[in-house]
């Protein structure tokens, strides 16, 4: 089968790459000049590079054209103000680009890459101080304050998606937690694997939700191949604490564990501190206000629908972080 894959040089696409590979399957990748490609480096020979973008219809129609299958992880990831036009842009307008081309072509299926954060913020009445909120695919977009603006981005863009289906398309949509992977140091969720090798010394009272990066992709090979369509599925490895996270992540590298609780007043001076910081030196700050927000709110979300859909058990976090921390410290 033809495989498609937008955003092919992230940790999600990249991923989903390596997977469809494993079964001789022919994968193209949608990819922009100057792209990194680091994170394929060594099957790069093995995958057909098409070079484009989401947001240049003629080069799209190009690369959808003749495919099976389309898997759409590209988007903008961003809690910086200065990013929101073009996230908006590239996560509503590219979406709605990928959705209109599948639909032309005449796919198979496409298997849109979204968000939990496009499930949104439950209204504040319904938390109650000191108790763990959980939420799962039946929990509806409601207009609230403590939406990111990334949030909403992707909930517009799963909009398309819903619009495409009604029209016909043969889609699904999956909405991963915190993705763990072999990514770059710098960049997603890898960077808190970063912030306990630094040995930075606090940790927040909230919930984590994650997922490791290759249950996401067997996630997404068995919907693509399955009768599954018009559906969406919630993808959460676990909850646990960030304290109890960082923990596990400092024991598997070897280094001192966080030992300061950030309440949510020490975080919103953080994150102004922060903001200051970064505007001074021009540089992307590692904490924003909605990030603070988002460490210290305790929901967790259930994963039993996938689980029952695929009959799919998810890793252990141990197993997860264990070889995370293993080819991050290789990079040494």
């Amino acid at each position: 089968m033809k495989i498609l894959i937008t955003g092919a040089t992230g940790l999600v696409g990249s991923a989903v790459a390596r997977r469809f590979l494993s079964e001789d399957h022919t994968v193209y990748a949608l990819f922009r000049s100057g792209s990194d490609r680091s994170l394929l480096a060594d099957i790069e020979s093995q995958i057909n590079w098409i070079e484009g973008d989401i947001l240049d219809i003629s080069t799209l129609e190009t690369a959808i054209s003749g495919m099976d299958f389309v898997v759409h992880t590209a988007a903008v990831v961003s809690f910086i103000p200065g990013d929101r036009k073009m996230m908006y842009k590239v996560n509503m307008e590219g979406t709605a680009n990928v959705v209109n081309v599948c639909l032309k072509a005449n796919i198979k299926k496409l298997c849109h890459v979204s968000s939990i954060a496009a499930l949104g913020r439950p209204d504040a009445r319904k938390v109650i101080p000191g108790q763990d909120l959980i939420l799962d695919e039946s929990q509806r977009w409601e207009e609230s304050p403590d939406n990111s603006e990334y949030a909403k981005t992707k909930y517009l863009s799963e909009l398309e998606v819903w619009r495409g289906i009604a029209e016909g398309l043969n889609a699904v949509i999956v909405n991963p937690t915190v993705i763990l992977g072999e990514g770059d140091w710098s960049k997603s969720s890898t960077q808190l694997f970063r912030y306990v090798f630094q040995e930075k010394p606090f940790y927040t009272e909230g919930i984590v939700n994650y997922v490791d990066v290759k249950d996401v992709s067997e996630i997404i090979f068995q919907l693509l191949f399955s009768d599954i369509s018009a559906d969406r599925f919630l993808l959460n490895g676990g909850s646990m604490m960030y304290r109890d996270l960082f923990n596990t992540i400092a024991d598997s590298m070897n280094k001192k564990r966080p030992a300061f609780k950030v309440g949510s007043g020490l975080a919103a001076v953080i994150w102004r501190i922060e903001a200051v910081r970064t505007w001074l030196m021009g540089t992307k700050p590692l904490i924003t206000k909605e990030t603070a927000q988002s460490s210290a709110r305790r929901i967790r979300y259930d994963n039993s629908k996938i689980r029952k859909a695929l009959g799919f058990n998810f890793q252990p976090i141990e197993k997860t972080v264990a070889r995370v921390s293993e080819s991050l410290l290789r990079k040494i």
